[in-house]
């Protein structure tokens, strides 16, 4: 198979699809790759690293996308990427579609078989190749929440451990998945006060076993978040819907009630963020302030460690490329339940439910839509 890794064009999003050694791998699988100039870069891996490996370098992305039989890349194709799909190729990336109507349209125009990381499951039914961004999301939240706190950006000038005879920021943490867990590592590394809020007693109790007595766990519902957050200093928003939009936790007529300068990380931004006074924003003009309090909502988060970020996503990312490209998408889908799972979007239809439920989109079965094929 063809197999095409364009550079990112999203703002300063410096992660890439493939690195040498991926592309190395899949060349020794019997397939060919095309590398367009200096995808890489920002990464830390240049064109020569690339053709070291015998990978083919292109000039532009437009030679990537109309020579490749599967693109591979990080974030969601923008607009101009998805004029230049085609149907019955392949798109292998990161997509958060439940609050894309846009671009989900544009996607189902293509005819494209396109593949989110985000909804692809394992056989514990986790989610693999969310997982090692999260992990890096979870922890660059406390490390962004403690920057945007200094008074200098308006945040209520704390620093996040106090010092002797100063009492640490309270954080308080929405959701212990895997966002949560690693924010909370890094929370309590740094010595603040910590308490988490979870959608179960069950989960609530794994962490504290887990963290002892550095953190505070309780379960989530308005009332505590309510209660919860008229404390807080930092709250970093870490819900997960799979494939869904996030869930709405604080309401604009809520921030009234919070210390002026705190600030909010909303970690969900990406499925439409927890927070109702959201928005998107990029690591250029990466926050803005609603009713004094601070949001850092950068939808991707990870790309501002992108040398560590791609290295943990092609670790989780290179055995699913290989499957498609060994097999092609139709038998490497229908013989992965969980693989399957990661198909959006083939031939103008939505076939991720949860997708279709937030879009109000028609439905088709995954299964059904390749067997129809």
């Amino acid at each position: 198979m063809i197999i095409g890794v364009p550079k990112e064009i999203k703002n300063n999003e410096f992660r890439v699809g493939m690195t040498p050694d991926s592309v190395r791998q899949a060349i020794a699988h019997g397939h060919h790759v095309l590398v367009e100039s200096r995808a890489g870069i920002g990464a830390g891996f240049t064109d020569q690293e690339y053709l070291a490996v015998g990978a083919e370098i292109k000039t532009t992305a437009a030679e990537v996308f109309s020579a490749a039989e599967m693109i591979v890349k990080v974030k969601e194709p923008q607009p101009i990427e998805c004029a230049m799909l085609r149907k019955d190729q392949i798109l292998f990336t990161y997509l958060h579609l439940a609050p894309a109507p846009k671009l989900t349209e544009l996607l189902m125009q293509s005819g494209a078989v396109c593949i989110g990381y985000e909804t692809v499951e394992n056989e514990q039914q986790r989610l693999p190749l969310l997982a090692p961004m999260s992990e890096v999301a979870g922890r660059m939240s406390i490390q962004v929440g403690a920057h945007f706190l200094e008074e200098t950006y308006g945040g209520r000038g704390v620093l996040l451990g106090g010092v002797t005879g100063v009492e640490p920021a309270e954080v308080l943490i929405l959701g212990g998945g895997t966002v949560g867990r690693n924010a909370i590592q890094m929370a309590v590394g740094l010595g603040a006060n910590v308490t988490v809020l979870t959608h179960s007693s069950a989960k609530a109790e794994r962490l504290k076993q887990e963290f002892g007595d550095k953190i505070r766990t309780g379960v989530s519902s308005p009332e505590s978040i309510s209660e919860a957050i008229m404390q807080a200093d930092l709250v970093v928003g870490a819900v997960l819907v799979p494939g869904a939009s996030a869930p709405k936790l604080i309401r604009k007529s809520q921030l009234k009630s919070m210390k002026p300068g705190a600030v909010l990380v909303d970690v969900a931004i990406d499925q439409g963020g927890c927070f109702e006074t959201s928005r998107p924003t990029t690591h250029q003009e990466p926050t803005f302030i609603v009713d004094g309090i601070v949001h850092y909502c950068v939808a991707n988060i990870p790309g501002a460690v992108p040398r560590t970020s791609t290295l943990a996503l092609n670790k989780a990312t290179l055995p699913y490329i290989l499957k498609l490209a060994d097999h092609g998408y139709k038998t490497a889908l229908m013989a992965d339940a969980g693989f399957l799972k990661g198909l959006n979007v083939m031939d103008g239809q939505v076939t991720c439910e949860s997708v279709a439920q937030s879009l109000n989109l028609d439905y088709i079965e995954p299964i059904a839509a390749l067997t129809h094929n």
